[in-house]
């Protein structure tokens, strides 16, 4: 219907300036770029990669975008976000979700308060 495709659209904008931003943040830790390539933005009814993190493989429901990292072959994202006892953490997941939580938030918000008030208006 009408609300869920302009709330879904938002969510699938704000998955993806999310998962940019954790790329770019993740650029420090670049060795092979498979932890970069394995951030994941996996859309309504849509399955997350076996592995990833955080989570693993699961479905994403009706009105819900899920931003991943790691897969099958890249089953070490967590060392770099949280450092192992001979590695420092290299941080990129979280940091940007905190970074932009406020934006990305602000943006779904609209989106559906735009959806309700053009469905009750019958726009």
């Amino acid at each position: 219907d009408h609300v869920s495709m302009g709330v879904t659209a938002a969510l699938l904008t704000s998955g993806n300036e999310l998962a940019s931003a954790q790329k770019m943040l993740a650029e420090s830790s670049r060795d092979t770029g498979d932890l970069i390539d394995s951030i994941t933005v996996t859309a309504p009814g849509q399955s997350t990669p076996p592995y990833s993190q955080p989570g693993g493989s699961r479905v994403a429901g009706e009105m819900e975008v899920l931003v991943t990292a790691g897969n099958e072959q890249t089953r070490y994202v967590h060392l770099v976000e949280f450092g192992t006892s001979k590695a420092d953490p290299q941080p990129f997941f979280w940091p940007a979700y905190r970074l932009l939580k406020k934006r990305l938030k602000g943006r779904i918000d609209r989106a559906g308060r735009k959806a309700i008030r053009d469905a009750w208006s019958g726009k």
